[in-house]
């Protein structure tokens, strides 16, 4: 089967979701998974979502 609508919900994000990782700081990545940081939305790369979620990051390094 084909895989048409892969993707098909970041099509309409500024660049199609990438950008800079607030955390990581790497450039030109998916920033599409949203955190909550001190009562703000964060949106984070995958990476570091899950090195949050294993307790190896936390989001007070962006």
């Amino acid at each position: 089967m084909s895989k048409a609508h892969r993707g098909k919900g970041i099509r309409e994000l500024v660049s199609r979701g990438r950008g800079a990782c607030p955390v990581c700081k790497r450039t030109n990545v998916k920033i599409l998974y949203e955190q909550d940081a001190g009562g703000a939305k964060v949106t984070i790369c995958k990476t570091c979502k899950a090195a949050i979620k294993h307790g190896k990051k936390t989001i007070a390094n962006a």
